[in-house]
């Protein structure tokens, strides 16, 4: 592709890692001028450093999504370190699969994933709004979901935050048409980023599984015993089953690394071979 990540000013929330830390990287990489954001200081300084090691540019804002002033302090950063803002990703974000039935012991994570999923969304487009419409341009990238296109079994609440973002992009896009470009990402199941750690039943990942449970019970087996069969490994591979998150990072990238009059508005990245259903 054409460098239009070239000194780009890109800001990402949940930067210190899984997806957000490979999308930081390889939009350094490429030339863009990186602010990493995120609760982890200290992922945070080890991502921004580990950029600059590297001999790109990035600098870090502890900043919490669910705190407006806080993203406003840090696109401020942003403008004085580099002169404005050309892309915002929300890629922040928790997964607390659980059935209502859970509701005593997941009411906590529902209510945090309202927080950071939903209003952390719309936090960072009220930071960054103003800014780029001052500019005359800009690009707001949102990381939704392929489970926020319908209610799933054991994800009723971070179904409804995902589908929310998708509502507040389609919004946005139809409010700023000409003057800031707004994407949406759906993503499937993906490899190594944490997510899972704030699921509150485990049994609850059935719902986004269905009838394929028995494959991806077999699957997951396979991969954690390390006995995958290439083909499921292999990204050249029809049968490929589990994207990671540099597949989710390339596919960001993509529609970053495109001219101020092309938006790709809408992409959903999946495994060809995956278990996932939706």
């Amino acid at each position: 592709m054409p460098g239009y990540l070239q000194d780009k000013v890109i800001v990402i929330t949940g930067a210190a890692n899984g997806f957000g830390k490979v999308i930081a990287s390889k939009c350094a990489a490429d030339g863009a001028r990186v602010v990493a954001l995120d609760i982890d200081s200290a992922g945070l300084e080890a991502v921004s450093t580990a950029i600059r090691e590297q001999g790109h540019q990035a600098i870090h804002a502890v900043a919490d999504v669910t705190e407006l002033a806080q993203l406003q302090s840090a696109v401020e950063l942003a403008v004085r370190t580099y002169g404005g803002v050309d892309v915002l990703v929300n890629n922040a974000g928790i997964m607390p699969l659980a059935y209502f039935a859970d509701h005593e012991r997941a009411i906590d994570k529902w209510h945090k994933a309202i927080d950071i999923n939903l209003k952390g969304v719309v936090n960072g487009i009220s930071a960054v709004y103003d800014q780029m419409i001052e500019q005359g341009r800009g690009q707001i990238v949102n990381i939704s979901s392929i489970y926020g296109n319908a209610g799933i079994e054991g994800a009723g609440v971070y179904s409804a935050t995902k589908a929310a973002v998708t509502a507040l992009s389609d919004s946005l896009r139809i409010e700023t048409k000409g003057k800031i470009k707004v994407t949406t990402v759906k993503p499937t199941g993906v490899s190594g980023t944490n997510l899972a750690s704030q699921i509150v039943n485990g049994k609850a990942i059935n719902g986004i599984v269905g009838q394929r449970a028995a494959s991806y019970r077999d699957h997951v087996g396979a991969m954690m015993a390390g006995d995958l069969p290439t083909e499921l490994t292999d990204v050249d591979s029809v049968r490929y089953w589990l994207i990671t998150p540099e597949d989710l990072a390339d596919a960001v990238v993509h529609v970053i690394n495109q001219p101020w009059g092309i938006s790709i508005s809408d992409v959903t990245i999946r495994a060809s071979g995956e278990d996932y259903l939706y």
